[in-house]
């Protein structure tokens, strides 16, 4: 009797599983974006891919596991990310982080993400400023809100659509200095 409720058990969810299955997959050539939320829902952990431009750092990450930040990843991603010129870290936005992890897999990118700029000091800020129209007097690199990045191999134009696409935060693009910015402020575009 055990044997039979235990193969009637196998069978209901090898039918699920089957079930559950084919439902997944057409949705995946049926409805693309419904497919990707769907595993980015299922994910058991994130990890990012960074290499810093000025400082030659780099480091792979897995910064969230099981629906939770990692502490010890997110100091090692703020060290990475801090203002080069002043050597201080900040607390990076964990926001930013998901919303790099998510441009990342947007675009299908196997190569790191080239930072450019990440945390910047007031001090380096006002400096920056003094020559530069483009740096904002309340930037939010000095928030650890933003990053200015680029992905090998990636197309500029085609990360700074799919960075609009996720409708994240700001999306500034820069192709004269082969960058985008992205931060977790309010919605909007510039170049």
């Amino acid at each position: 009797m055990k044997n039979t409720a235990e193969t009637l058990s196998r069978h209901r969810v090898r039918r699920l599983f089957l079930r559950n299955g084919v439902a997944a997959v057409s949705a995946g050539f049926f409805l693309p974006s419904i497919a990707q939320a769907a595993t980015q829902f299922t994910e058991h952990e994130k990890k990012l891919s960074l290499s810093n431009l000025h400082t030659g750092e780099r480091l792979q990450s897995v910064f969230w596991v099981e629906g939770k930040f990692v502490p010890e990843s997110l100091r090692e991603i703020n060290y990475l990310l801090r203002d080069f010129r002043t050597d201080e870290v900040a607390k990076i936005d964990p926001k930013l982080l998901l919303l790099i992890h998510r441009l990342h897999h947007s675009v299908d990118a196997s190569r790191s993400a080239q930072i450019i700029s990440g945390y910047r000091s007031p001090k380096t800020n006002a400096t920056l400023r003094q020559n530069s129209s483009n740096v904002a007097k309340k930037s939010y690199h000095m928030k650890g809100m933003a990053i200015d990045l680029r992905i090998g191999g990636v197309d500029l134009k085609y990360l700074q659509k799919a960075a609009k696409s996720l409708k994240g935060g700001g999306v500034g693009y820069y192709p004269k200095s082969q960058f985008l910015h992205i931060d977790t402020g309010p919605v909007r575009y510039w170049t």
